[in-house]
Parts: structure tokens; C-alpha cells; sequence
């Protein structure tokens, strides 16, 4: 029997924004769950919920201090159980975020590390003494800037952090620190999730020879010196597939269960990892990187991301995905200045569905969403400060979503949310998108019920036309049957001449005349073959 997870599309809530039912500003568990019809509507076959554990919130919940409860901003373990229990009977599965590359630092297990070198815990996170100057261990350096090693005066020794000095990276080395982190995993399985969302999934193991990370190839100086480094020490290292192999074991033992992890590398090298994480049925069901979540926009990106895919993990399985929570939202970051953001919206759908694989929604792309301009006095992603203005952060892809465009925060909140609400968010309100029969939420029900319906984009073959830019062609086949995608990505009409017989299906905005299919700006079809056509730009 063919695993659910294969098909599927994932939708990610992130519930700070999502629904706030008590008033405080803040989405909620009991939120999430009231709005779950739309969420179902929309043809989605999973949720994926970003963190809602016990945190003191210095990243938005990706500092955990406590991995099996339930920060009380969200709600309860019961709030959180009726989530479930809801989302199961609308059909959808429900997948987790689990951040176990670091913890916050005020959790109890770093507290108790911290206070001495040879406490019970003393080895549970990445410890490390300095040199002899006093500098840091290595050049390793923090994706939010400046070292990844952060001094200690109680241990009068370093600790590692990737990511914020709040956020002390575990020590997957230490063998009783991987068994309590499966353990708080094994506590959310027998609460009935289907799946992880594996945070920063390439992180868990460092280089315990401590090495210098080699320069990068690249002659220009980058906003992050993150960039500047090649990080083949610090990450990524041969041992974290005998994590996965862990945790793919534990999952295994719950039946129908998955694991999609975040690859965060750059280049064509996160791809590659994808493939490794995902080959064979010991590792991970899936996998995803920021390969798509990047401005690059052209038919060569897109075909090489999945080609070489296929190339390195033929076997392998990915997921791909447009916008998250992490990276300006997709349409303003591919619709030309003064462009129809609506129009890149309806031809990304169709897009992400013609590729192999499984598919991830970020909450608010259903609705044509786009990034909200965060004010230097709004901002709430600290995390990200060093950057500005250059990088503005996060905040403006993670504002509230929009429910109804005359109510008070557009029905998100009846305070002051977290993130601001401004009307060219609202303009995008689930009620004024469903009224309007050609709004981009019509056409993401009816691309997602086309690729449901077609057995050729769910299961099938992939090879690619031979197109030039702007052009994207895709062939899917399956038992004998044939569909191509044809994609025009800029925001000038193209032309295709098509020699053979083909008829347009599903959604599309182009229009077949005889052997001419002319693709307006960001234009888009689905064609039946009948016979071996061939493809021509002109």
C-alpha cells in the first residue's frame, strides 16, 4: 500500500498568527482548531503546527524549555488534544514542529549542565574549552552573527549555539541526551500525531575534532558572514545518519507515522542532502531545504532542483515548497515591480503541483498573500537586528492571517495582535476571496482537486521538455497516460507551437489555437497528449 505522506499536500499554521480566540493578540490552540474547516476545505491532506511548546519565546518558540508542554500563550495539552481530535475528523493528519538541535536555555536540562563540569547532564550539550588566548574553540560562526561559541563563567568553558546564545545546541555525542530527546518524541506520538517536522535536521551532529570550517568560494563580501564560511565541520557530518536511523525506528514502531526534515544549506549541495537524508527506508520519509524559498525564479532553478533530486536519491522522496515561515512570501518575491501578484499566485499552485513529490502550503499563500512591510519600531523578530536594514527579518511573512476584511484586525483578533495588520493584507481576506469567483483561493481548491484527480501529477514519471527561458515545461506519465505542464515565468506572453495532438485540462490561463498555445504573463495550462507531441517556442 502506497504511504499516505507520498501524496500529500501539508499545510503549515503557524500559531502566533493563525487565530486568536481569547483576545490577547496572540493566535491560540483553540484558534487553530475553530478555523480548521478552512483549512479543509482547501483539499490539504496534513496540518504542520510551527512550536507551540513551553518557551520563553527568544526565537518564537524555537528555544524549547520544555519539550512536552504547551506554552500557555497557546493554550493547554487538552486545548491541543481537541486540535487532534478535530483535525482527524476532518480528514487531516496532524505533524508537529520538533526543534531537538537546541533547546533554550532555560531549559531545565542546560540549567542543570551549566552548573558544573561533572553533573549528571554535564555532557548533554556541546561543550568546549577555549583556547589558550581565551578565544573561542573553533571559527565557527552563528547564523543570527558573530561566533557560535558562547562563554560560560559557571563553567569556565564555551557552549555551542547555531543559532541565538539563548539557544545552547545538545551534544548528540552524548548517547543519554538522543535517548531523552526520543523519549519527549515517543510522548507526542502516543498522543496520536502523525508526524515531525524535523527542525535544522542537518545540525544534530558536530565535528568532535572541533575543526576550522574552510572559507567559501566567493569573491563578494555577504550581508551574513554566516556566508562566508563552508560549513563542513560544523553541520552535516556522516554521523547524523545514525540519528535518523533512530529516529526513523521510532517512528516505524507507531505504524503509520512520517518525518519531514529541514535541510538548511546553501547551493545545490541542500538538494544533495535531501537525497542522502531520503534514500533507502531508514532515514527520512522526506525532506526539504530552502532550494525553492529563494528569489532565483527561472525554468533552469526549478529543473535542475528536481533533477538532480532524482539524480542523487532515486529512490529518495521530497517535499517542496514555495513559502514558509522563514523567507519572504513567494509572490512578492517573483512578481515584478508594479506586477499582478494574483496572477504569480494562481501559476504557483498549478506550479508546486506539477513536481514530483509532496507538496507544503504556508498559511496565507491560499489567499494570494503577500509581504507585509515591517517599521523598524514593529519588529518582533530580535533575532534578526544585526541585518537590518539590509535584511528586515522575518516578521514580514508571519503576520496574522486575514479572515474578514471589515472586522478589527480582519477578523484575526479583537486586541492588538502581535504584528501589525495593514490593509494591503487585509485587501486579501478569505471572505472578499471567496466572494470573487476568480480569486486566487478558487484556484487553489481547483488546481489542488485537479492534481488529486490526475493520477499523471500524483504518481507519475517526470522528465522535462526541451524549452528555453522563460519557459518551463514538465511531462508526467503514468500507466500510459500523459500530461504536461507548460509554464511561462516571466511577465511578457510567450508562444508555443505545438505539433500533435493535445487539449488544455484542468486550470490554465493560456489559450490553445490549433497548434498555437499562447501563455500570457505568468501564464500556465495543463495539455493531454495523445500520440508523441513536440513543443516549439516561438
Amino acid at each position: 500500500m502506497r504511504e499516505w505522506w507520498r501524496d500529500a499536500v501539508i499545510y503549515q499554521i503557524y500559531p502566533r498568527s493563525f487565530q486568536d480566540d481569547n483576545g490577547d493578540g496572540i493566535g491560540d490552540l483553540p484558534g487553530i482548531t475553530r478555523r480548521l474547516d478552512h483549512v479543509a476545505s482547501l483539499g490539504v491532506d496534513a496540518i504542520w503546527l510551527s512550536p507551540f511548546f513551553t518557551s520563553p519565546d527568544r526565537d518564537m518558540g524555537y528555544d524549547v524549555s520544555d519539550y512536552t508542554g504547551v506554552n500557555p500563550l497557546f493554550g493547554t495539552l487538552e486545548d491541543f488534544d481537541a486540535l487532534v481530535a478535530r483535525a482527524h475528523e476532518l480528514g487531516l493528519k496532524v505533524i508537529i514542529d520538533q526543534v531537538i538541535s537546541h533547546s533554550s536555555d532555560q531549559h531545565p536540562w542546560f540549567v542543570e549542565s551549566r552548573s558544573s563540569r561533572d553533573n549528571p547532564k554535564a555532557d548533554w550539550y556541546a561543550w568546549a574549552d577555549g583556547k589558550r588566548d581565551g578565544t573561542p574553540p573553533n571559527n565557527w560562526l552563528s547564523i543570527f552573527g558573530g561566533s557560535a561559541w558562547q562563554w560560560d563563567t559557571r563553567r569556565k568553558q564555551y557552549y555551542l549555539h547555531n543559532f541565538l546564545t539563548s539557544q545552547p545546541d545538545l551534544n548528540f555525542h552524548c548517547a543519554a541526551a538522543v535517548d531523552a530527546l526520543i523519549e519527549t518524541m515517543r510522548f507526542w506520538l502516543e498522543r496520536g500525531v502523525d508526524g515531525f517536522r524535523l527542525d535544522t535536521v542537518n545540525f544534530y551532529v558536530h565535528d568532535k575534532l572541533l575543526r576550522d570550517n574552510p572559507p567559501a568560494a566567493r569573491d563578494d563580501i555577504p550581508n551574513n558572514p554566516y556566508e562566508a564560511q563552508e560549513h563542513v565541520h560544523s553541520k552535516t557530518q556522516p554521523e547524523n545518519l545514525d540519528i535518523l536511523r533512530r529516529l526513523r525506528k521510532l517512528t516505524d514502531a507507531y505504524g503509520d507515522r512520517m518525518m519531514v526534515g529541514e535541510v538548511g544549506e546553501m547551493g545545490q549541495r541542500q538538494v544533495e542532502i535531501m537525497g542522502d537524508y531520503t534514500s533507502g527506508t531508514d532515514k527520512l520519509h522526506m525532506a526539504y531545504s530552502f532550494a525553492m524559498l529563494s528569489h532565483d525564479h527561472t525554468a533552469a532553478h526549478f529543473r535542475d532542483c528536481i533533477a538532480t533530486f532524482q539524480r542523487v536519491a532515486p529512490d529518495g522522496w521530497p517535499c517542496w515548497s514555495f513559502s514558509n515561515h522563514d523567507v519572504e512570501r513567494h509572490v512578492s518575491r517573483w512578481t515584478p515591480p508594479g506586477g499582478d501578484t494574483d496572477a504569480v499566485a494562481r501559476q504557483s499552485v498549478a506550479l508546486l503541483c506539477s513536481f514530483p513529490g509532496t507538496l507544503n502550503l504556508y498559511q496565507g499563500e491560499e489567499l494570494g498573500q503577500t509581504q507585509t512591510d515591517i517599521l523598524f519600531e514593529e519588529v518582533q523578530d530580535t533575532a534578526n537586528l544585526a541585518f537590518w536594514p539590509e535584511y528586515k527579518g522575518r516578521d514580514g511573512c508571519r503576520t496574522p492571517m486575514v479572515w474578514d476584511h471589515a472586522a478589527p484586525n480582519a477578523g484575526f483578533s479583537t486586541g492588538t495582535p502581535w504584528l501589525p495588520v495593514k490593509a494591503p493584507q487585509a485587501a486579501h481576506a478569505r471572505d472578499l476571496q471567496e466572494a470573487a469567483n476568480d480569486s486566487v483561493l478558487h484556484a487553489y481548491r481547483e488546481t489542488l482537486a485537479f492534481r488529486r484527480a490526475r493520477d499523471e501529477l500524483r504518481l507519475g514519471d517526470t522528465a522535462f521538455l526541451d524549452l528555453p527561458e522563460p519557459l518551463l515545461g514538465l511531462r508526467r506519465s503514468h500507466a500510459g497516460r500523459h500530461l504536461v505542464a507548460l509554464f511561462n515565468l516571466s511577465d511578457q506572453p510567450r508562444h508555443v507551437h505545438v505539433a500533435g495532438h493535445v487539449t488544455l485540462a484542468g486550470p490554465h490561463a493560456a489559450s490553445l489555437k490549433g497548434h498555437e498555445l499562447s501563455l500570457p504573463a505568468h501564464g500556465f495550462a495543463y495539455l493531454v497528449e495523445t500520440g508523441h507531441p513536440t513543443y516549439r517556442a516561438h
